[in-house]
């Protein structure tokens, strides 16, 4: 049965801003070899930082999300809860290319004054992950992570967390991707480009802000969230209800489905820059783990903290294969599939079912000392 009217268009993702504070590191080399110089870093904390500076717990975001991590997990936040505020000092920060505060194209460029705009260069989620690590290390002063969670674009993160940091990250939590990015997800991905170069205000990237390239991105992220749900999902939410209203082009009415779509598509140009979407996609599409470190099977291996994986059994656009090559490859992990319909977004949406699981996986391989501060157990 369709849910009603109301609860079909009201926003399941919460409130997306640039809010937090900006650290500004002073250059920083990427992959490519471009040297960006002045780079701002936005993040937000939640907890307090123990004398021993390790009760550190890094929260990576997903694809157009931002810092504020009790906005869109904010139902796993909290006493008693895996993201516990009076154990952890927990981090989160805006990724390289977004338009939520790190730099990215809507950035201005320290060399010459003016936003970067098409000459931001694209990077790789290697790159944003080591820029984070920068953060921690050289301004927040963190001595290790007792653990890095992500799901989608913040699951790759967290496997390259724990690759780049080794013994510094004691553990991870990887939820709702593979160890790289496949020919679906980069189809998918460019399908969703295609949509904005094709808007005539595109102009190769050198839009005009008062004139940006709407239509282009509104219809990028139709196609997004299509991806992000499920068949069953979708037949729950709509089923095939009907609106009577002027829908445009020719039509006096139209199905849920459609009004749910254009209203995604609209609300979304508030928040996000068409660029920036540009910028994080490729940069998703870099996703590899065995890129350089001798293949998918050989870098896997390489993951030696004890690694938690969860699955949604409706994913259409990140498959629980993906999740068990990971749970095949990670020597010591833990592979979970939760039973659910709303397909990749149960990252997001089926917090209740994830949070029992993070909890005991955090509670068995992190422990609390008499001062409450966290305790890497034995063994890691």
């Amino acid at each position: 049965m369709a849910q009603n009217s109301q609860s079909v268009m009201d926003d399941e993702y919460g409130v997306m801003d640039k809010s937090g504070e900006t650290f500004i590191l002073n250059s920083y080399k990427l992959e490519q070899g471009t040297i960006l110089e002045k780079v701002p870093i936005r993040y937000k904390t939640f907890g307090t930082l123990n004398a021993s500076r390790s009760n550190c717990m890094v929260v990576c975001h997903a694809l157009t999300g931002n810092a504020s991590l009790d906005s869109w997990w904010g139902g796993m936040m909290g006493k008693g809860k895996p993201f516990d505020d009076t154990k952890f000092y927990i981090v989160c920060a805006n990724v390289l290319g977004s338009c939520y505060g790190t730099c990215g194209p809507t950035t201005i460029n320290s060399k010459t004054g003016c936003k970067y705009g098409v000459d931001f260069p694209d990077v790789t989620v290697r790159d944003s992950v080591g820029l984070h690590m920068k953060l921690l290390k050289e301004h927040l002063k963190v001595q290790s992570i007792a653990c890095v969670v992500g799901g989608s674009l913040g699951g790759m993160q967290t496997l390259e967390w724990a690759l780049l940091g080794q013994e510094y990250v004691k553990s991870i939590i990887v939820m709702s991707c593979g160890p790289n990015l496949h020919p679906w997800q980069l189809g998918l991905s460019e399908v969703q480009r295609q949509a904005i170069y094709a808007d005539p205000n595109w102009n190769g990237g050198s839009y005009k802000e008062s004139n940006p390239p709407n239509a282009g991105l509104s219809v990028a992220r139709q196609v997004a969230m299509i991806s992000y749900r499920s068949h069953a999902g979708y037949g729950q939410k709509f089923g095939r209800s009907q609106v009577r209203d002027d829908a445009g082009n020719g039509q006096a009415r139209y199905f849920e489905v459609e009004r749910y779509l254009r209203y995604q598509g609209k609300s979304f140009l508030s928040r996000f820059d068409a660029l920036s979407y540009v910028k994080v996609t490729r940069m998703m599409d870099t996703h590899d783990v065995g890129r350089g470190r001798g293949g998918t099977v050989a870098a896997l291996r390489m993951i030696r903290q004890p690694s938690l994986i969860i699955s949604i059994s409706s994913d259409a656009l990140y498959p629980v294969a993906e999740q068990k090559e990971l749970s095949d490859g990670i020597p010591l992990s833990e592979w979970h599939v939760l039973e659910s319909d709303n397909g990749h977004d149960g990252f997001l949406l089926d917090q209740h079912l994830i949070e029992p699981l993070c909890l005991e996986f955090l509670h068995r391989h992190l422990g609390l000392d008499e001062s409450h501060s966290v305790a890497i157990r034995s063994g890691l």
